[in-house]
């Protein structure tokens, strides 16, 4: 089983392919289409998602003959090179209003949102309700309601006035402070980002968003882009074309008026059949007093419930019903209830929310995103979850993105379960304005795009490992369909304590009669954890007592805000770090690390009967110690970047296995364990430095003789220069290389992409530290020479930055043995 495995590891399909966004943004021509396909292929990139992009020229509209018939020729040359294509449902974003073309047809078909007017009552009133006809006003209910102070009224004291000629009398109470409140639904006014130059955020042509709580609204984008590419292409689909990306729908659109709700036509009717109260309507602008999370949660769940039936249902229904699969992503980085129809659920890294710096991978609402996605596959049987990653994550916003990031951002989401990586983006062109939209590129465009073909295979082996398998836990950490707790998530990663996110709705569906057990698809709970238990809801604190009888464990955090459920039999806790270590003892054959690491996460996958533990580095300093896991048998160290597999240096301990670990920053390997085959011990070698020559003063460059190694941005006339310089030395070896386990070149400090030739022997590049290569088996005896080629950063000629650049050391040559 653990030689197939790693064949497959090593060797992954395409169907584990990166499949990136590519963003059509100029005057678009067909010979240069396929000339950028087949360069997407040839750095073994085997698939793209077709989107459209601001920057096509208006002689070019939307979806027009000229337009399809470049999707056709490039859907086709995808079906000659056996790559994949997902279409992309919009032109740019967010989905749902054909570039506006759905409101140019029927302008009633606008989006709409809830509206509140107000007018202060002390005393005797009589207020006429302005509504506006051309913002297509329609009154749903107008209320007086006693204020409670500066924004806060009291919600019991609602009385629904029935106006008469658009007109409302109230009379409050002698001394009282009363307001009038009007609830409005209206058009949002708001937009979408649209293609062509002229359409973008506030600009006068940006396209109207469409009502996506309209039936008629979808029906109408269906028929418009869903439609109109199927007949075009439907030949082609269940096979080139696999999927179908929705991007974050908004329910109001981009730029729209502020201080609205999500509203349509008749929605009222949803809300009050879901149990509300129309009295009830300040509580989503006003603080209500104990109810108001509540009351604001209903609704929440009413407009979530109402999305799903008339937008994504719908998308997913035509997409199986034409053979592919829905996928792309809801607009909130928590949302993982929206993800329920999806064939291929999604989420996306954007704007440096997520990063290596400030515990951004870990804190926050957003650190939850990669399991949004994994666990929503998990929990609806999906094989694939999908990320659209890297969109404005350098660290200005703009060019400075590093491929050191690019790497710390692909193991962040592998070890969290995602398995489809949609790298944001590959330009078709970065003329002009093109260059700053939404950048970088990071495809052909970037200085690391003659080595993509490394990251293409790294994401195909990690991709792999992800897929068709089961991550081995019994924790389950229980979230809403709209939050997923990232507080008391922290620990549980610092403690690599594997989890997963089920929903409340899944936790009442779960619980098994008479059994202290979750059972959710293959997956099955006996440790639950949540916060806020106040605010669960009443079937789901029934079923939680009735999982704690049957002998389930309910650990609760006490201590964040709305806490205070009434008895289940939970254990609660004041702070997440005593929750983590109660969670600790309940977690079964939970891998532990000698000594313990915050920065490192862990991912047991079982798999073919094989056992994969992911191992990510996501901190800034290498790991050495040991690794205790409780499976027994022939083990191996899998690396995924270098496509290498080792005999792992492994004992046993008891029933389990002691591995020795050695990660460096921006690692990631996989522990591979096969029960099935006895294992062999390993002791990990003892090394030590025997030989060190200091090469820092040695380096010369072209046309400046010997430099010191300091960032070129302080070089004469260099301060934004953006390219290649080569550094020479020569390096004197007076002793036989054999003499030595290995010896490496280690240059230290370097920004960014580094290539090594030794004697003429071209050794690979680096593109993040350390910045290591062996050179045992190039060294000769007397004289030899070294040429290191340094490529740095786009963003300081891009953006006119000054960031560090080149060798900046200290470098050496060292020579190790084994003791």
């Amino acid at each position: 089983m653990l030689k197939r495995a790693r064949e497959r590891f090593m060797e992954p399909s395409g169907e584990f392919t990166p499949i990136p966004f590519w963003f059509w943004n100029d005057e678009l021509k067909e010979e240069e289409l396929i000339r950028q396909i087949r360069e997407f292929r040839a750095k073994e990139v085997e698939g793209f998602v077709l989107h459209p992009r601001i920057g096509i020229p208006e002689s070019m509209p939307y979806l027009s003959d000229a337009f399809m018939d470049l999707v056709e020729a490039a859907v086709r040359e995808a079906a000659n090179l056996n790559m994949k294509v997902i279409l992309y449902d919009e032109g740019m974003y967010p989905s749902g209003a054909a570039n506006g073309e759905i409101v140019r047809r029927n302008p009633e078909l606008a989006s709409r949102g809830l509206r509140k007017l107000e007018h202060a009552a002390r005393g005797p009133v009589e207020w006429e309700v302005p509504l506006d006809e051309d913002a297509g006003d329609r009154l749903v209910s107008v209320q007086a309601v006693r204020s409670a102070g500066e924004g806060a009224v009291q919600a019991e004291s609602a009385v629904v006035l029935a106006p008469e000629n658009g007109r409302v009398r109230f009379a409050p109470p002698d001394g009282e402070d009363w307001l009038l409140l009007a609830f409005v639904d209206s058009y949002s006014f708001g937009t979408i980002r649209g293609i062509h130059y002229g359409q973008d955020d506030g600009e006068p042509n940006a396209p109207r968003a469409a009502d996506l709580l309209n039936e008629d609204a979808v029906s109408a984008f269906i028929e418009l882009t869903h439609e109109r590419y199927f007949r075009r292409i439907g030949a082609y689909f269940g096979s080139t074309v696999i999927a179908m990306f929705t991007d974050e729908p908004d329910l109001l659109g981009r730029g729209h008026r502020k201080g609205m709700q999500p509203w349509t036509a008749d929605f009222l009717d949803d809300y009050l059949a879901a149990g509300a109260r129309i009295e009830e309507l300040a509580a989503l602008w006003y603080d209500a007093g104990e109810r108001t999370e509540t009351i604001r949660a209903m609704y929440r769940k009413t407009v979530r419930e109402r999305m799903e039936r008339v937008y994504y249902k719908p998308l997913h229904d035509w997409c199986e019903s034409k053979g592919i699969a829905l996928t792309g992503h809801p607009a909130a980085s928590d949302d993982i209830g929206l993800l329920n129809y999806f064939h291929i659920p999604g989420q996306d890294v954007v704007w440096r929310w997520v990063a290596p710096e400030e515990e951004k991978g870990v804190a926050g609402r957003h650190s939850t995103l990669g399991k949004c996605s994994s666990d929503a596959a998990r929990h609806r049987g999906r094989r694939r979850n999908l990320n659209e990653c890297f969109g404005v994550c350098g660290t200005n916003h703009s060019w400075s993105l590093t491929a050191d990031d690019l790497k710390w951002y692909l193991d962040w989401l592998f070890v969290r379960g995602v398995n489809l990586i949609s790298p944001h983006a590959f330009y078709y062109s970065i003329e002009g304005k093109r260059l700053y939209e939404r950048g970088p590129d990071v495809g052909p465009n970037n200085i690391w795009w003659p080595e993509f073909a490394r990251f293409a295979r790294y994401i195909k082996r990690m991709s792999w490992t992800m897929t068709d398998g089961r991550n081995v836990t019994n924790v389950a950490v229980l979230c809403q369909a709209d939050r997923l707790p990232w507080e008391i998530a922290k620990p549980l990663f610092e403690r690599q304590i594997e989890f997963n996110y089920v929903e409340e709705d899944l936790l009442q569906e779960g619980v098994e009669a008479g059994e202290g057990a979750i059972a959710v698809r293959d997956y099955r709970y006996d440790t639950v954890l949540y916060d806020r238990g106040a605010l669960l809801e009443p079937a789901t604190r029934s079923a939680l007592a009735s999982f704690v009888r049957a002998g389930g464990t309910a650990l609760e955090w006490a201590g964040g805000p709305g806490s205070g459920a009434p008895d289940l039999g939970q254990t609660a806790f004041e702070s997440v770090e005593e929750l983590a270590e109660a969670a600790e003892r309940f977690a079964l054959g939970k891998p532990a690390l000698a000594p313990a690491a915050k920065e490192l996460r862990i991912s047991h996958v079982a798999k073919d009967g094989v056992h994969l533990y992911v191992i990510a580095n996501e901190g800034e300093t290498p790991y050495d110690g040991t690794l205790t896991i409780a499976e027994q048998g022939r083990t191996e160290l899998w690396d995924g970047w270098n496509g290498t597999a080792a005999p792992a240096a492994a004992r046993p301990n008891g029933t389990g296995t002691d591995v020795r670990l050695r990660l460096e920053r921006r690692e990631c390997l996989v522990v591979a364990v096969d029960p099935s085959q006895p294992l062999e011990t390993r002791e990990a070698p003892s090394v030590r430095l025997a030989r060190r020559v200091v090469l820092t003063d040695a380096w010369s460059v072209e046309g400046r003789g010997r430099v010191e190694l300091s960032s070129w941005t302080t070089w004469e006339d260099m301060e934004h220069y953006s390219g290649t310089i080569i550094y020479e030395a020569d390096l004197d070896w007076d002793a036989s290389a054999d003499a030595f386990d290995d010896i490496v070149l280690d240059l230290g400090d370097v920004r960014e992409l580094a290539r090594v030739v030794v004697n003429g022997h071209e050794l690979g590049a680096r593109l993040w530290g350390p910045y290591r290569w062996s050179v045992k088996d190039r060294l000769q005896p007397g004289a030899n020479r070294l040429r290191v080629e340094v490529t740095n950063s786009l963003a300081n000629r891009y953006d006119r930055a000054s960031l560090p650049s080149g060798l900046l050391g200290p470098t050496f040559v060292n020579a190790y043995t084994s003791q």
